[in-house]
């Protein structure tokens, strides 16, 4: 089944590029079917292109999906159109009082920016425990667990000494848990933060259960024992050039990154880099809306607060 977008988002053109299978709202709104409602808290500066990464994914599910896009930062954005934000973002204002299926907070570019230095800071507070009430699963991606488990556990941020990026092994801990149902024993996935979420970290300050982890990288994929919060501290979004594109922005700020881990063939950024993540991210996302969204959320969205009956 297809994910539901707006007529003229980019992302529809882009995604029927790829031969993704894409309904706009005019031609869903005669489909006899309730699609899942899922809103994107989009916090990355390019957001046409997170867009399109994270569509992409929702897209491989036979479930049908509305989805909503959530903007927080009133600041004028450089890197992406104004037009495009008013067009197709919603304020948190908007929504404050209705309930989703499911709620996706993307990564942003602040791993080394103390949290109450973030412009956006109390308004991230705001959602997340908003969520509790009106979402029935949400799933964090890399910056966004940072602030989620500080948020929701307290736990302090924790920073590396240097940037971890590049593309790692990680080893499934539970294969026959729901959330990595088909994952192999050992799969790749990329990362690019600085934040820093050891294996032993989690296990001892929260209730989360483990389903994945790596030496290089601490935790990777986590949920509570409810279903109703998952984490991701990678990026299976990414498409094959955007670690690439990353590496060449730090390396024109002068900023000297490292060549990304196992990604550039024969680690020559001269070369060009293949994708070796997508089964896992496509199996990931489908894992989360089937197990963690759709067989637990209700019919009636109304149900999850009867307040709003």
């Amino acid at each position: 089944m297809p994910i539901r977008i707006p007529d003229d988002l980019p992302a529809v053109n882009f995604l029927r590029h790829e031969n993704v299978f894409v309904m706009t709202s005019s031609r869903a709104s005669v489909q006899e079917i309730r699609p899942l409602k899922v809103l994107i808290l989009n916090l990355m500066p390019k957001k046409i292109e997170t867009e399109n990464q994270f569509l992409r994914l929702l897209s491989n599910s036979p479930l049908q999906i509305d989805v909503q896009l959530l903007r927080i930062d009133s600041r004028e954005s450089r890197n992406t159109p104004t037009e495009h934000l008013n067009n197709f973002y919603c304020n948190f204002e908007d929504i404050e009082h209705d309930n989703f299926d499911g709620l996706i907070v993307t990564g942003a570019p602040l791993g080394l920016v103390d949290f109450n230095d973030v412009a956006y800071w109390p308004q991230i507070q705001r959602v997340l425990h908003w969520a509790k009430e009106h979402v029935t699963s949400t799933l964090f991606v890399c910056w966004a667990v940072q602030a989620a488990l500080n948020i929701l556990y307290g736990i302090p941020k924790q920073t590396r000494q240097t940037k971890l990026a590049g593309v790692f092994e990680h080893q499934t801990l539970h294969p026959h848990a729901l959330l990595t149902r088909g994952f192999d024993d050992v799969f790749l996935a990329p990362h690019s933060r600085y934040a820093d979420f050891p294996t032993q970290l989690i296990r001892d300050y929260t209730d989360l259960e483990l389903f994945a982890d790596s030496e290089q990288t601490g935790a990777y994929l986590m949920a509570s024992k409810d279903k109703r919060l998952a984490f991701v501290t990678g990026h299976p979004e990414y498409d094959a050039f955007t670690l690439a594109g990353e590496f060449q922005r730090d390396t024109d700020a002068g900023l000297e990154p490292l060549v990304p881990y196992n990604y550039f063939p024969q680690d020559n950024p001269l070369l060009t880099p293949s994708a070796t993540w997508r089964s896992h991210g496509n199996l990931l996302f489908s894992n989360w809306l089937n197990y963690y969204v759709y067989q637990i959320t209700p019919f009636d969205l109304r149900k999850m607060n009867p307040t709003l009956e």
